[in-house]
């Protein structure tokens, strides 16, 4: 039998904590609750969970701060969990690295849902990127960059860049039609579609992530077309 998939839940209203644990039990996933941030830190290296759920509000270290250090040493998939709905709190958590930002109070059956969506599209992406080569599978290619959808990867100037899948995504879907157009709408209906309920600043995240990771090219750079969207700029 398959060892179960471990996820950490970070809350300091234990009632909470542990109704979510409830849904999560009934779903076979193994579960841990911490009240803090500073033992939310140490369990990730210690209890090495495959997920974690973390609220923003913390005693101590808040859930901004464990997300931008669990960034540093882990890839670790993160879920937000958050009273505050401002579009503001949800860019900022986005900025940090987590994979996903659900509201309080949320659906048991909806907090289910962006667990097993994350995981999957986590344990896809790893299993994708131990297998083939660059030049395999579903790729595009450009001066300085390949992007390979099949195994997960990006190698932009000779390295190796990390990305998580949705920014690969989102990468590999503007790149494979170059010079055209797309409106935040349609990127966030094709990249993240039916299983993420964001807005369309999600999209503004993504692409500020990768132009931090690759700077435009002599020959092509992701451009802003104002008022209506992005596109791949193939550059004559």
């Amino acid at each position: 039998m398959a060892d179960r998939q471990k996820i950490l839940i970070v809350d300091d209203d234990y009632s909470i904590a542990e109704l979510i644990s409830l849904y999560l039990n009934k779903e076979c996933y193994d579960t841990k609750i911490v009240g803090d941030g500073e033992e939310a830190l140490k369990e990730i290296s210690l209890y090495k969970p495959n997920l974690v759920l973390l609220d923003l509000m913390l005693p101590g270290i808040d859930g901004y701060q464990v997300c931008r250090q669990l960034r540093m040493e882990h890839d670790t998939p993160v879920i937000m969990m958050s009273a505050k709905g401002e579009v503001f709190d949800k860019v900022l958590g986005l900025e940090l690295g987590a994979d996903d930002y659900i509201i309080k109070p949320f659906d048991s059956k909806e907090l289910v849902a962006r667990v097993k969506a994350v995981l999957r599209r986590y344990t896809s992406c790893m299993q994708k990127a131990s297998d083939g080569s660059t030049r395999q599978g579903d790729y595009v290619e450009y001066p300085d960059l390949i992007v390979n959808l099949t195994n997960y990867s990006v190698i932009y100037k000779g390295h190796t860049v990390d990305m998580p899948p949705k920014e690969l995504e989102l990468l590999y879907f503007l790149a494979s039609s170059p010079n055209q157009v797309f409106t935040r709408e349609q990127l966030l209906d094709h990249i993240w579609g039916y299983e993420y309920l964001g807005d369309t600043r999600t999209v503004d995240v993504h692409i500020k992530r990768l132009r931090e990771k690759l700077s435009d090219n002599s020959s092509w750079a992701i451009s802003t077309v104002w008022g209506i969207g992005y596109k791949f700029e193939v550059k004559k």
